[in-house]
C-alpha cells in the first residue's frame, strides 16, 4: 500500500498544476452540492437537480479562471502561508460574484437561490484551506516517518515565546530537523496559557526546571535574540539549574528577515555573557573612505589582522595588500579572501617588519594609502623573556613601517594598541607605549600623513588569549589556571576591535592622538572561568575546576585603560574617546632609533637596557631570572 501511495505521489508531483486544477474543481463540486443539502436541511429537491446540472460547469470553470487568475494553481500547499490565505479569500469572493451575476443572466427556472451562493462561497473557502492543511500536515507525517524520528525526535522546550521562538517552533515542524518542540518558557504572564504553534506557553523561566521534569525535556533552545547580557546570564543559570544542554538562537536580523532555522542554533558562548552590552559602531564612511585606496594591513594573518582585512575586504578598497611573517596563516587568509571577493586585487606578502628593504619595497610597489599595524608580539611571558625580540618588533617595526608611510605620501596610519601601555609593568607594555610614542613623533615629522592609534583590551578569542587556553584545558580535563583570583581585566570581542581601529582612522580629529573605547566594568578572570565552567558541563576528575598559579612577571592585577596624566576628551562617537598623551622623556629613544638604522641588533641592546629607566613600574628580570619563568601555557595569559 505504501508503495502504491508512492507511486500515485510521485506521478501526480510532476503534474501538479493538473492535480491542483482537479483537486480545486473537485471542491467546487462538493461545495455546491452541500450548499443545496444546507439551504434546504439536508433533502435534496427534485425542481433544483436541472439548475444544479446547468450551473455546476459555470461554477468550476469560474473557480478554476479564478485560481488561475489569482495564482494558486502556482503555490505549494505544504508551503502555505498568511497571503496565500488572503489570495484565496480573494480568488472566491472574485469567483462567488461573477457567478452570481452569470447565474441571474441565464433564464433559470427556478433560479439559484442567493443563500446557495453565500454558502458555497463560504464551504469553498473552507474546503480549500482545509485541503491545503490536510496536504501539508500529511507530507510532514510522512516526511518525520521517513527520516525515522517518528516518535523519536528530541523534546525541546523553547525560552521565548516571542517572534523568534514562533518561527523556530513552525521550523521543526514543517522539517525533521530531530527537534519536537513540547513547549514554550516566557516571563510574561499575558502569554501564560496561549500557545504558538499548537505549542503552549507553560509558565516562566524561574520554574523552568520544574517544567522541564514534566515534559520530560531533554534540551532547552534559548531563542531570545535581542536580549542583553544581563537578560541572558539570568536564563542560562536556569538552564543550568535543569543539568539539560541548551543551545541559543543568535541574530535579531535573522529573526527580522524571517530567517530564525534549526541550524543557526549554537551553544551559548562566553562572549554572550560578557558584564556589558557589546558596542557597535556605525560605518557608513567607510566604503567611501575605501574607495579607490590601497590599503596595507601588517600582522594580516593574526586574529586582530585577519578579521581588520576581512572587513577592509567587504568595502572594496583599490587593493589590499597583506602583509605577515606567518606564511602558512597568510596562505588561508588569503584563499578565504579570494573565495569571498573574487574581484578583489590581494597582495599577500610575506615580510618582517623589521627589514627596512623589505618594508620598503612594498611601500615602493604598491603606494599604500592606507596603513593598518597590527604587526606586534603581545604575549605578557613570552616577551618578559624575550625583551630584545619584543623591543626590536613593537617598537622599531612600528617606526620603521610608520616612517615609510610618511615618506611614501601615505594617507593615513592607525597603529593597534593596547591597555598595557598605560603605566606599564610588562617589556610588551612599555614596547607599545613607545610604540605610540613613536607615531606622534612621526606625526610631526611628516604632518600630510595622519598618525593616531587605538587603544582596547583584551580581546576574546585572539589567537593564545584566556578563552582558547581555557577552552583547551577544559577539552584535555585540566582544571582552569587562573593567575590570582582577584585579577581583572577589560574585555571585548575580536569585531568590536576592529570596528573600533576603522571608526578611529575615520575620525577628523585623530591626528597625533589615540582613541580608546568605553569598555564598560572590568571583569575578574575567575568569574570568566567560572561562567566557561558552567557552560562546557566541566568539572576536573579530581574535584578541582580552577587552581591560582599567582601573577607572573609583568602581568598587573587591574589593567588600566587610561594613565592619571592623560587627557580624555570626547568626539561625535559616543563610545569612543580621545587621549592627549605626551611623548614625555621618549624624545631621545626615538631620535636614537631614527640615527641607528643601520645597526639595528645595537639599538636593540641600548633600548633594552633604557627600559627601567623609562618605565620606573617595569618588573625587568635579569637574564638568569627569565629562565625560571614557566611555559606561558602553564597559565592563563595576559591578553
Amino acid at each position: 500500500m505504501n508503495r502504491f501511495a508512492a507511486r500515485v505521489y510521485s506521478y501526480l508531483e510532476h503534474r501538479r498544476r493538473w492535480a491542483a486544477l482537479a483537486a480545486y474543481g473537485g471542491v467546487a463540486v462538493v461545495a455546491y452540492y452541500l450548499a443545496f443539502l444546507l439551504r434546504f436541511e439536508l433533502e435534496w429537491r427534485t425542481e433544483h437537480t436541472p439548475v444544479f446540472v446547468r450551473t455546476l460547469p459555470l461554477l468550476i470553470v469560474t473557480r478554476l479562471v479564478c485560481a488561475r487568475g489569482f495564482r494558486l494553481l502556482m503555490g505549494r500547499w505544504r508551503f502555505v502561508s498568511t497571503r496565500d490565505v488572503m489570495r484565496l479569500v480573494a480568488a472566491t469572493v472574485t469567483g462567488t460574484l461573477a457567478f452570481f451575476v452569470l447565474t441571474r443572466l441565464l433564464p433559470l427556472e427556478p433560479p439559484v437561490p442567493r443563500s446557495v451562493i453565500l454558502v458555497e462561497w463560504i464551504l469553498t473557502t473552507y474546503l480549500t484551506a482545509g485541503l491545503w492543511i490536510g496536504y501539508r500536515t500529511a507530507f510532514e507525517r510522512v516526511r518525520y516517518r521517513r527520516a525515522g524520528l517518528n516518535g523519536h525526535a528530541r523534546r525541546v522546550l523553547i525560552v521565548g515565546a516571542g517572534e523568534a521562538g514562533n518561527q523556530l517552533a513552525r521550523e521543526m515542524r514543517r522539517i525533521p530537523t530531530g527537534y519536537h518542540p513540547v513547549g514554550f518558557i516566557d516571563d510574561d504572564a499575558g502569554k501564560w496559557g496561549t500557545s504558538l504553534q499548537g505549542v503552549e506557553v507553560l509558565g516562566p523561566t524561574t520554574e523552568l526546571a520544574g517544567i522541564a521534569e514534566r515534559e520530560r525535556a531533554r534540551e532547552i533552545i534559548i531563542a531570545l535574540p535581542s536580549a542583553t547580557p544581563a537578560d541572558l546570564r539570568r536564563v542560562v543559570e536556569c538552564c543550568e539549574a535543569t543539568s539539560l544542554p541548551f543551545k541559543v538562537l543568535p541574530g535579531i536580523a535573522s529573526v527580522l528577515a524571517g530567517e530564525a532555522r534549526v541550524d543557526q542554533l549554537r551553544e551559548v558562548r562566553i562572549e554572550d555573557l560578557l558584564g556589558r552590552e557589546p558596542i557597535r559602531l556605525e560605518l557608513p564612511e567607510l566604503a567611501e573612505d575605501m574607495r579607490e585606496a590601497v590599503v596595507l594591513i601588517t600582522g594580516a594573518a593574526g586574529s586582530i589582522g585577519s578579521e581588520l582585512a576581512r572587513q577592509v575586504a567587504l568595502h572594496e578598497p583599490a587593493a589590499l595588500v597583506l602583509l605577515d611573517q606567518a606564511e602558512t596563516d597568510l596562505f588561508y587568509l588569503e584563499l578565504d579572501l579570494r573565495e569571498r571577493y573574487p574581484g578583489l586585487p590581494l597582495v599577500p606578502v610575506v615580510a618582517d617588519v623589521v627589514d627596512e628593504g623589505g618594508v620598503e619595497r612594498v611601500f615602493r610597489e604598491h603606494a599604500p594609502s592606507h596603513i593598518y599595524h597590527a604587526a606586534a608580539y603581545k604575549h605578557v611571558p613570552m616577551m618578559e623573556a624575550n625583551p630584545h625580540e619584543a623591543v626590536r618588533n613593537n617598537v622599531i617595526g612600528t617606526w620603521r613601517v610608520a616612517d615609510a608611510a610618511g615618506r611614501h605620501g601615505a594617507e593615513k596610519f592607525v597603529l593597534v594598541s593596547t591597555d598595557k601601555a598605560v603605566r606599564p609593568t610588562s617589556i610588551m607594555g612599555a614596547t607599545k607605549r613607545l610604540a605610540e610614542a613613536a607615531i606622534l613623533d612621526l606625526q610631526e615629522r611628516h604632518p600630510d600623513t595622519r598618525y593616531c592609534a587605538v587603544r582596547f583590551g583584551n580581546v576574546l578569542g585572539s589567537n593564545g588569549s584566556v578563552l582558547p587556553v581555557f577552552k583547551r584545558q577544559i577539552a584535555i580535563g585540566k582544571p582552569l589556571t587562573v593567575t590570582h583570583p582577584e585579577a581583572t581585566r577589560y574585555f571585548m570581542t575580536i569585531p568590536e576591535a576592529v570596528q573600533l581601529i576603522l571608526q578611529a582612522s575615520l575620525l577628523p580629529e585623530m591626528r597625533g592622538r589615540i582613541a580608546m573605547l568605553e569598555m564598560g566594568e572590568p571583569v575578574r578572570i575567575v568569574d570568566l572561568a567560572r561562567k566557561l565552567l558552567r557552560l562546557s558541563g566541566a568539572v576536573n576528575g579530581n574535584g578541582k575546576s580552577m587552581v591560582f598559579t599567582g601573577l607572573r612577571p609583568g602581568e598587573k592585577l587591574h589593567e588600566e585603560l587610561v594613565a592619571p596624566d592623560e587627557v580624555v576628551t570626547p568626539t561625535s562617537i559616543p563610545k569612543v574617546r580621545l587621549l592627549g598623551v605626551g611623548r614625555g622623556e621618549f624624545s631621545l629613544v626615538l631620535e636614537e632609533i631614527d640615527a641607528g638604522r643601520s645597526d639595528i641588533d645595537a639599538v636593540t641592546d641600548r633600548l633594552v637596557a633604557r627600559l627601567p629607566a623609562l618605565f620606573p613600574l617595569l618588573t625587568f628580570q635579569s637574564a638568569p631570572a627569565r629562565e625560571s619563568i614557566a611555559s606561558p601555557m602553564a597559565r592563563v595569559p595576559g591578553r
